[in-house]
């Protein structure tokens, strides 16, 4: 098949089914991190998503304005909405509806817990990394056009967390990744990065 992983500058997913034998590209509006520059494309999902040349496409929205655990930046101090968050969210909806509405005849959206719950539609399925033998607790979100549900391969424990004097906790995996990152960015993509052994399920199960 003719893969597009939209959205994945880590392209994770991609080498994996390049490894697979499938002509996998990573596309993101970052350059990739993965090592294999000539395996990207560096734009606009959108464009090639509606290019009609790919079978599947697994999509990464930016999670940043969807995301539930971000809801509380939605207001201002006042208890008014934040027009600049609100106006960014529906342009984040937009794209993701169009994502999904691509002319593709395989299509997955993945994202953690957010709107896209209420405002587009509920997820097919919820998924963990511990579901494939990485010790992490994860909310991944998978709405799927043409594609069966994910089977776990190797149930493992949920892993640990960490706890912070103000009594909010987090997992360890993510307060790791807060730990490594010095800007937004670095955050950003520590956070959203694919489990190795979630993307080896993907990778096997939708094949």
């Amino acid at each position: 098949m003719k893969i597009l992983i939209a959205c994945e500058e880590s392209q994770t997913i991609t080498n994996l089914y390049r490894k697979l034998g499938h002509e996998a590209y990573s596309c993101d509006i970052l350059d990739c991190s993965g090592g294999n520059p000539q395996y990207h494309y560096k734009g606009d999902a959108l464009a090639y998503a509606y290019s009609g040349e790919f079978d599947m496409m697994i999509a990464h929205p930016p999670c940043t304005y969807l995301a539930v655990s971000g809801a509380r930046w939605m207001y201002n101090k006042d208890g008014s909405v934040n027009q600049e968050r609100l106006s960014n969210q529906n342009k984040a909806l937009e794209f993701v509806k169009k994502l999904m509405d691509a002319p593709i005849d395989k299509i997955a959206v993945e994202n953690p817990i957010s709107v896209i719950s209420s405002k587009i539609r509920k997820p097919d399925q919820i998924v963990h990394p511990y579901w494939f033998g990485d010790e992490a607790s994860k909310s991944t979100c998978l709405w799927l056009k043409n594609l069966p549900l994910l089977t776990a391969t190797n149930m493992v424990g949920k892993g640990e967390k960490v706890y912070y004097k103000s009594g909010k906790s987090h997992p360890k995996w993510y307060a790791e990744a807060l730990s490594k990152s010095k800007t937004p960015d670095e955050r950003r993509k520590l956070r959203s990065k694919t489990f190795e052994g979630m993307a080896k399920a993907i990778t096997e199960q939708w094949n």
